[in-house]
């Protein structure tokens, strides 16, 4: 699935339908470069679970963890993961294949540790489209 978004606030649309339809043990991999509005579509994600508490990326914690939704959500953000060590030290398994949802940013550096059944999410600037504008692609849902 491929969809095209004009504004934050159509990205964070999109977020929130995924959010609202996802079901426990989805694993969503999340990129897309600096910048590119992978927090927006996040907080949208949160927003369809039920979460009223801000969301902001979990660069220095590696995961978030928000329970007031109809689903755990699990965030978490790799991207100053050195090692996989650091994964298991965190317990990564009980999120992946817990009773939640996981959103994994920058996922591509943990490839080796995540499960075959994923939802990948990519999403892309175009510029010659215009400031705004992103190119979300969705695969595995």
């Amino acid at each position: 699935m491929v969809t095209e978004t004009r504004s934050p606030e159509e990205t964070y649309a999109l977020g929130e339908k995924i959010g609202k339809a996802a079901r426990p043990g989805q694993i969503y991999t999340l990129t897309g470069d600096l910048g590119v509005g992978k927090t927006v579509f996040t907080q949208g994600v949160a927003a369809g679970l039920g979460i009223t508490e801000p969301v902001s990326s979990p660069t220095f914690t590696i995961v978030q963890v928000y329970e007031e939704g109809r689903l755990p959500f699990y965030h978490f953000d790799v991207y100053r993961i050195g090692d996989i060590e650091e994964m298991e030290e965190i317990g990564y398994d009980d999120y992946f294949f817990g009773d939640g949802i996981c959103l994994i940013e920058w996922a591509e550096l943990i490839e080796e540790i995540l499960p075959e059944n994923i939802i990948s999410i990519t999403i892309e600037k175009d510029l010659t489209q215009g400031f705004d504008y992103r190119k979300i692609t969705v695969k595995g849902l």
